[in-house]
């Protein structure tokens, strides 16, 4: 992070929006052959016809259409949908079923193969002590329902296995039904059959712990910027003197607090001046560790347009970053990958700007930048989805689980780096006022897991697996 002029921006990215996933399959209900000694149907209704709703409630059915005894451990069907946010996490809750809601089970999991229609599942199962369907025979009704963690409206219309129009019971081959581990009903979005190994079953199961790479998740749940938990954990609120930002100014720890916001912690980072460098108290929390190279990076950040207090005008940057050493001018083992944000402009920008940008080198004195960046001039006031992802091929930066930018092989970290926060101000050239104001930046959760690139879904379930399981803080990744 530095204070850099608009000329240093040299390497123009084009910037990519796409939305993530492709066209959904148009299935057809699909019967198991009346021969098969274990067939299965599915009868789906809603309760909740909607197109937005404050809980989805799909109902089924099962039907044991084989000739022999089905145990209903051994079943489990799937219902497709769309998650609302790449962030969203979910609940499960039975109502009332025949076989007693203490016998029925529901997780949520992430499609492999996300569509425009479908990046998770419902699973539904079954108990040991659910007991089995005899041929011909049904579980009776199992009314069911999901919401999101937070309790904001759903959005079903662009569910996969969602039908507002069926509310009574009917055959629907958008769910599928599993048979110890066999399809046996139904058709799932293209390319997530259950029964395909590559299928990742139950990421978010709340029971059991996130499993994959090696990974640091951080939850920010600490009492005050000096808590020993917070250097015990590898951070370092910055107290020291330099740049970037405004000559002069404070790095201040006591400006770094942890509130409680809609019942979860977050880090909120605030930047407060009266028009002077004396005046001026900048924030930064950084990794103590420089152990971060190749993988994905997740942060939830809750940018500000205007601030907290005073008046609004100022050129202020608020980030989420990667950076290593320059260990010399132009030094190309140099990297460092930016969400930077200014709401009020800057670097001759004048108004609301987000840049991502990826650095290969760089030399201070005279300034010379070799880097790449893609960039959106609008608002992005309010909480973000922020994902990063290096692989041996490319960088790709994601807002809101859309890809934004794409950059270069060239621009591959080739040493490790640490993982940063901070919000500062560029200059006292926005506005004239000598009046105090104050900014906020909110951070609800860091993540990185080593060399896995995760698409936004799946960053969104490893994040619901830990908080579903308790688990406010781990670091698994090995020092370099």
């Amino acid at each position: 992070m530095r204070n850099r002029p608009l000329t240093g921006r040299r390497r123009v990215a084009l910037a990519l929006s796409a939305l993530l996933g492709g066209t959904a399959l148009v299935a057809v209900p699909m019967s198991a052959p009346a021969s098969a000694a274990g067939g299965l149907t599915v009868q789906y209704r809603t309760s909740a016809s909607g197109a937005t709703a404050d809980q989805s409630e799909p109902w089924f059915k099962v039907r044991n259409t084989g000739s022999a005894s089905v145990q209903l451990s051994q079943v489990k069907i799937r219902y497709y949908f769309k998650a609302d946010s790449a962030s969203a996490t979910y609940r499960f809750a039975c109502s009332w079923a025949v076989k007693g809601c203490a016998n029925v089970t529901g997780t949520f999991g992430t499609l492999a193969h996300p569509t425009g229609t479908a990046d998770r599942y419902l699973e539904v199962g079954f108990t040991s002590t659910a007991g089995s369907l005899a041929p011909g025979a049904d579980t009776g009704d199992m009314q069911l329902r999901f919401y999101q963690s937070s309790w904001q409206s759903l959005n079903q219309a662009d569910d996969y296995s969602f039908n507002g129009a069926q509310t009574s019971y009917a055959d629907w081959g958008k769910v599928t039904a599993q048979l110890a581990g066999t399809t046996v009903w139904g058709t799932a979005p293209a390319g997530n059959d259950p029964t395909d190994p590559t299928d990742p079953t139950d990421p978010t199961d709340p029971t059991d712990p996130p499993g994959g790479g090696k990974a640091l998740f951080d939850d920010f749940t600490y009492a005050s910027s000096t808590d020993p938990a917070i250097s015990a954990h590898g951070w370092n609120v910055r107290s020291n003197s330099g740049g970037p930002g405004v000559p002069g100014a404070t790095w201040d720890p006591s400006q770094v607090t942890f509130p409680v916001v809609s019942g979860n912690s977050v880090m909120n980072l605030r930047t407060s001046t009266s028009g002077t460098a004396e005046s001026t108290r900048q924030t930064e929390v950084v990794s103590k560790s420089m152990k971060f190279k190749n993988g994905t990076y997740a942060a939830r950040v809750k940018f500000s347009d205007a601030p907290v207090s005073g008046p609004d005008g100022d050129h202020l940057v608020q980030t989420f970053f990667t950076i290593n050493d320059l260990t010399a001018p132009m030094a190309d083992d140099y990297a460092e990958y930016d969400f930077e944000y200014l709401p009020n402009g800057g670097w001759g920008e004048t108004g609301n700007i987000l840049y991502t940008t990826s650095w290969e080198t760089y030399n201070p004195d005279p300034w010379q930048a070799v880097n790449q960046h893609t960039e959106a001039r609008q608002s992005y006031a309010g909480w973000h989805d922020l994902v990063l992802t290096i692989d041996g091929s490319s960088i790709k930066y994601y807002i809101d689980g859309q890809l934004f930018g794409t950059h270069d092989a060239q621009y591959l970290p080739e040493r490790p780096m640490s993982i940063n926060f901070n919000q500062w101000l560029i200059d006292l050239a926005g506005q004239t006022a000598t009046g105090a104001r104050a900014y906020d930046e909110q951070v609800d959760y860091v993540l990185h897991v080593k060399d896995q690139v995760l698409t936004p879904a799946q960053v969104a379930s490893k994040v619901s697996a830990y908080r579903s399981a308790g688990t406010s803080f781990v670091d698994e990744v090995p020092a370099s």
